[in-house]
């Protein structure tokens, strides 16, 4: 069996999911959170576990309550409405989404029109087109690159959701340049770190693979990037499960290599409990495939951190 690594948890979901944790413990239940704090389905039965309660929107809160906004982002009319209700906020959104929000507004001031590359009812895309809503248009995979009308092609730039294939992304963007060759890239590259290290370390085991499977749940944007960048590397068989509970015995027969990954939005007991389940059926010799160990770390919005303490006087002296 082949372990990937890096796999699970990101930086930003970490700092998310932290986020209603210490929210609970400091406020008290109930929290509020608008949408799923990560697509994770295992992580939102947890917290809900422990008070909080996730909402669609806004106006599903009671006013004066506090609410917290998901990993993925939120448009300016989510503030707004936020703001109307008279609710306390505390914003979780994943930094390097913050940055991709950042671009756009600068792009709009600008007087940029902005190909936002992404998929179509994503939460994150809806935040990040709710900035500039008049000078977005959205771009969701390299045939509907093909199709899309803008106003003026000299005043183009494209943005990226932060969890899309490397791949398909840069097949858009091609196909974009052909159309419009005075089209601006993004000072940076807005495809996440995470995102990224996880479909390189499926590409490094894909082809060694008879089947590969994927824990993540079906909402989760990276977590089905990872099965179909599996398949485009070489992987004969993989599959996304949520859980060990959803694999099914039938693909094992034939699987002489067995490979394992998890989305950036899973918790690594998800992970030990379909290496368990493997192991049951005697893929227990493990081979952990290594990368680069990821180091980044975002701290907790302002609301939640720990004040620093200051020395006494004389200490200093």
């Amino acid at each position: 069996m082949l372990l990937a690594k890096p796999r699970g948890y990101c930086a930003g979901v970490d700092r998310a999911v932290v986020t209603v944790e210490r929210a609970l413990e400091k406020y008290g239940a109930p929290v509020y959170v608008r949408k799923q704090i990560v697509h994770n389905t295992h992580v939102v039965k947890t917290l809900e576990a422990r008070g909080a309660i996730f909402v669609d929107e806004v106006d599903e809160v009671p006013e004066g309550s506090l609410v917290v906004f998901s990993a993925h982002g939120v448009a300016p009319a989510v503030h707004k409405g936020a703001r109307q209700r008279e609710l306390r906020t505390i914003d979780a959104t994943c930094p390097l989404v913050t940055k991709v929000h950042n671009e756009a507004k600068r792009f709009a001031r600008e007087d940029r029109q902005i190909l936002l590359i992404g998929h179509d009812g994503h939460e994150e895309v809806e935040g990040t087109a709710g900035e500039a809503p008049d000078d977005v248009i959205l771009v969701d995979g390299p045939e509907h690159a093909r199709t899309i009308e803008v106003r003026d092609p000299s005043r183009l730039v494209w943005l990226s959701q932060t969890t899309l294939s490397v791949d398909e992304t840069n097949e858009t963007v091609r196909a974009l340049k052909e159309r419009f060759p005075e089209l601006a890239d993004p000072p940076s590259d807005d495809i996440c770190y995470a995102t990224q290290n996880r479909q390189n370390a499926v590409k490094a085991i894909a082809q060694r693979c008879d089947l590969l499977l994927v824990v993540g749940s079906r909402n989760s944007s990276n977590s089905v990037r990872l099965v179909e960048v599996a398949h485009a590397y070489g992987a004969q068989h993989a599959y996304l499960v949520d859980t060990a509970d959803e694999a099914d015995p039938a693909w094992l027969p034939e699987a002489g290599v067995v490979g394992v990954t998890s989305g950036a939005s899973v918790p690594e007991v998800l992970v030990d409990g379909m290496l368990a389940w493997l192991a049951e059926r005697g893929w227990d010799d493990v081979e952990q495939v290594d990368a680069p160990d990821e180091s980044t770390l975002f701290a907790l919005p302002r609301e939640l951190r720990e004040p620093r303490r200051r020395e006494p006087a004389s200490s200093r002296d």
